[in-house]
């Protein structure tokens, strides 16, 4: 059974818990239209997992704050999701970064 997946804004930071995969999504996904605006950055340090549903979930609200004229950027980018990332040629356009602004 899949570990359940959290969040909680804290500032300008969504911050994400657990596992970020395609049995854990929907309840995110169908709450993001209320939890995205002001979000300039989705803190993925504490996630355990991400499959290709999560990547994609990520690249598609990045691509809908891009259209809405915001940015969000991935911080706390593990090597494992670093490694996903490189595998699917994303890096140009799933943005992260390294350190967060203070």
């Amino acid at each position: 059974m899949a570990e359940s997946l959290s969040w909680q804004a804290e500032g300008d930071t969504l911050r994400l818990r657990g596992e970020l995969d395609r049995d854990t999504l929907l309840s995110f996904w169908t709450q993001r239209d209320s939890l995205l605006p002001g979000i300039c950055f989705l803190d993925v340090s504490r996630l355990d997992r991400v499959d290709s549903a999560g990547v994609a979930m990520m690249l598609h609200i990045c691509a809908s704050q891009a259209r809405q004229g915001g940015a969000l950027a991935l911080t706390g980018v593990t090597e494992k999701l670093r490694t996903l990332i490189t595998l699917y040629r994303l890096q140009d356009i799933l943005p992260f970064i390294d350190d967060k602004p203070a």
